[in-house]
């Protein structure tokens, strides 16, 4: 539930532009978090040098994988469906292979493999570097897994191909795993211990996208602000490093810093940040570098220390509105968006009401809302009972949801008549004759096209606005064009 689940490329497939040389098809859709669409591109990658080019059409595949999640179960159901599909084109196609990459491939190795036997090959989020060899198992005959969770891949080495690109925006994974132990997630279970990437590697990749036109990334992982490099190894062996190891570690704000240096004029957004976790060097480096955008998405996912520490989150409801105090000082410009679960096990009215009064306090700009749907294998799974109704899970949600709206709407509100960078990313969804940008808030803006092109930062001047999007006009270039 950390990662954010943007419905509207659940099932994208990806496409690349074809080697020559290559002489097979793969077929690679991906589903749950930005974590796995920027795992399926490192897996693009390391199968265009084993003789594969991409294709969107199944029918036309050698080889077809989908990428997993194991976050909510809606995304599991979905992933089964499209396994039947597969299977059924597999029986006109025989030499087909299917493969199971990802979160779900870990938690369901045996039964993916040897129970419904409906897949050739299941391989886990750190085993990609072994897909070669577990392809030429496959091509054998063979079923194949490896999900060995490692301490130390974070695929730093691997230059990701970017599919489906815009070409302006691109994400770049900074950690791999977690050590949170959120008794209602799976990650530390399916992604493992967290490690950390090399940051002159990712400086490296930051500075090639520039070169190749990218004007925006996004640093990724489960838990960007518990990022911290010391030569490599596990964060929680960090105790054990040497004293030079301890002197000369990079953690998140310094690793922000070295990005926002590194390239002036490129967009910095990170994505996710526990509260636990944030500290204020992170938001006194957010305010020296112009660069880095006025944007935290912050998860709380509830507004009641009893459930909270039921969740194993290890913050209180006051020592966070600490932090939003924090970011609303050294900040003042600053959007916060939310996760929050409805009806986790025990939860009451009064705690429920907790979760409200939280939300009128800091006003999120936008969120994401979810009821509380149990995932084995976690902690809670295995301790607490999912006793909330369904329909009282579902009437908290929508009471939820309501007041995000009205928050939100308020937010946009605080744009109206405000002249606002805009990085142009494509055409707005509703309009050939607008563009669809956003702001440092991460706020959508739509305004006529104009003379302008993807890639260009505009400033735009805020006339109208809903509870999600604002509406203006361009009225010149930035300076940073």
């Amino acid at each position: 539930m950390e990662k954010v689940i943007d419905e509207s490329v659940q099932g994208n497939t990806l496409t690349l532009e074809s080697n020559q040389g290559n002489t097979r098809k793969l077929y690679i859709e991906s589903y749950g978090c930005q974590m796995n669409f920027s795992d399926s591109e490192i897996v693009a990658s390391i199968l265009s040098k084993q003789g594969f080019n991409t294709t969107n059409v199944l029918e036309e595949a050698d080889l077809v994988l989908v990428n997993t999640c194991s976050i909510r179960e809606k995304a599991e159901t979905t992933v089964r469906k499209r396994l039947e599909k597969f299977n059924a084109v597999k029986k006109t196609k025989p030499h087909m292979k299917v493969g199971v990459l990802g979160c779900m491939a870990e938690r369901l190795k045996d039964k993916l493999l040897e129970e419904e036997k409906i897949v050739d090959m299941v391989v886990g989020p750190d085993a990609y570097k072994d897909l070669p060899n577990l392809i030429q198992e496959i091509d054998e005959g063979r079923n194949a897994v490896n999900v060995i969770l490692s301490k130390d891949e974070t695929y730093g080495d691997v230059a990701p191909v970017r599919l489906n690109s815009n070409g302006v925006t691109a994400f770049v994974s900074i950690t791999r795993g977690c050590d949170n132990m959120c008794t209602f997630c799976v990650v530390p279970f399916t992604r493992g211990r967290e490690r950390s990437r090399d940051p002159l590697s990712i400086v490296a990749e930051v500075n090639d996208l520039w070169k190749k036109g990218f004007k925006e990334v996004t640093l990724l992982g489960q838990n960007v602000d518990s990022y911290l490099w010391y030569g490599g190894g596990l964060k929680k062996e960090f105790e054990k490093a040497s004293e030079i190891q301890k002197a000369t570690a990079v953690n998140f704000a310094g690793l922000l810093e070295m990005v926002a240096l590194a390239q002036p004029k490129m967009r910095i957004r990170f994505s996710t940040s526990n509260p636990q976790d944030m500290t204020l060097d992170v938001i006194k480096t957010m305010a020296k570098h112009d660069n880095i955008c006025n944007y935290i998405h912050l998860p709380v996912q509830s507004g009641s220390n009893r459930i909270l520490k039921a969740m194993n989150r290890l913050h209180t409801r006051e020592e966070y509105f600490d932090l939003i105090a924090n970011i609303r000082r050294i900040l003042p410009d600053c959007a916060i968006s939310q996760d929050m679960i409805s009806g986790f096990p025990t939860e009451t009215e009064e705690d429920h009401k907790d979760t409200l009064s939280l939300m009128e306090y800091v006003k999120y700009d936008f969120g994401f809302m979810f009821a509380y749907s149990e995932r084995p294998g976690t902690l809670a799974a295995r301790k607490l009972k999912d006793d909330i109704p369904e329909e009282t899970k579902k009437r908290r949600l929508r009471e939820i949801i309501d007041l995000q709206q009205k928050h939100g709407l308020y937010r946009t509100q605080q744009h109206l008549g405000k002249i606002e960078e805009v990085l142009i990313e494509g055409s707005s969804k509703k309009s050939e004759v607008h563009w669809m940008g956003r702001n440092s808030q991460n706020t959508v803006v739509v305004f006529p096209k104009e003379n302008y092109h993807v890639g260009d930062f505009v400033n735009v001047k805020i006339n109208e606005c809903t509870s999600a999007t604002l509406i203006g006009e361009a009225i010149g270039y930035t300076a940073n064009n």
